[in-house]
């Protein structure tokens, strides 16, 4: 049995740790409401780009146009960009993007394809390389701190776009969290090269069906030239929407962890005063049947 002054000083470990995780789940909180705000102001621009550059590509011929939209004519090298997160203390955010990644990659090996890893984040690096370190490639650090910009992801994809005009990959898909709210995630395979029109939301799905259907675009310049201009662009921009999804979900993955750590550490305070006044009852009952035996005895 511990003695009173162990118990004493598990106790006060176990409130030190509980000021530590209850100050981590304020600073998240108050961090995720920006980061939230930014997320959510990013989508409708991600997705109608992505739309529109989809409308386009589907009037020009097939296997016809920029490398980015038709690819290099194969598909054996697959380049993972799997997006995490630089610190931990945030539940099970980073391992579920990485655990969707070992799933994809061992999907595209079982498929006899050569795959490479790029990661945006020292968590996803440090979980990957115990069982893919061969894999991975290059490493990019503090995407997130102090905050994330247009800048950053902007140089991410210029890096992409290096190694597939250098010709290192095929195809390219990109893992991230899109954040749902601040107990929800929702780790999202996307594919960046060459381009695929992703799924479209519920309001644009509502505005798809009330266009005209069958109607006919002149483009000013033609197709090719828009794309030329605009897939690079996009490219970054749908980086960047990733990041930012990232960071929302990575603050609300925190706080939720943090506020589940303070209750447990509150819940184990509980536990264990309990345990220490029980201890110390018996003890001063102990001590005063000794001297009551002493006493009987004299």
């Amino acid at each position: 049995m511990a003695s009173l002054k162990d118990l004493r000083n598990r106790i006060s470990s176990v409130k030190s740790t509980q000021k530590i995780t209850s100050a981590m789940k304020m600073v998240a909180a108050a961090k995720l409401r920006r980061a939230q705000e930014q997320a959510e102001a990013a989508r409708p621009y991600a997705e109608r780009m992505g739309r529109m550059l989809g409308s386009v590509a589907s009037s020009v011929m097939a296997g016809q146009g920029p490398k980015l939209l038709v690819g290099s004519g194969s598909d054996q090298v697959h380049l993972v960009v799997v997006a995490t997160a630089d610190r931990g203390l945030c539940g099970g955010f980073n391992s579920s993007i990485v655990r969707e990644a070992k799933r994809l990659i061992d999907e595209l090996k079982g498929q006899g394809k050569d795959v490479k890893v790029l990661c945006v984040g020292r968590k996803g690096r440090d979980q990957l390389r115990r069982t893919h370190g061969s894999l991975i490639v290059e490493t990019i650090e503090d995407v997130s701190r102090p905050y994330p910009t247009f800048a950053k992801a902007d140089g991410i994809a210029e890096k992409i776009r290096g190694m597939f005009e250098a010709g290192e990959f095929d195809v390219c898909t990109l893992l991230y969290a899109r954040f749902k709210s601040a107990i929800s995630q929702i780790v999202t395979r996307q594919q960046l090269i060459p381009f695929a029109a992703g799924e479209l939301a519920e309001d644009e799905q509502e505005a798809e069906e009330a266009s005209p259907q069958g109607a006919v675009y002149d483009y000013e310049p033609n197709e090719e030239q828009i794309l030329t201009d605009l897939l690079p662009r996009n490219l970054s921009v749908q980086v960047y929407r990733a990041i930012l999804e990232n960071n929302a979900s990575e603050h609300g993955a925190r706080m939720t962890a943090m506020d589940n750590a303070t209750r447990n550490a509150g819940e184990m305070i509980n536990k264990l005063t309990l345990q220490y006044n029980r201890t110390r009852q018996a003890a001063i009952t102990t001590e005063l049947i000794e001297i009551i035996s002493a006493k009987e005895a004299m």
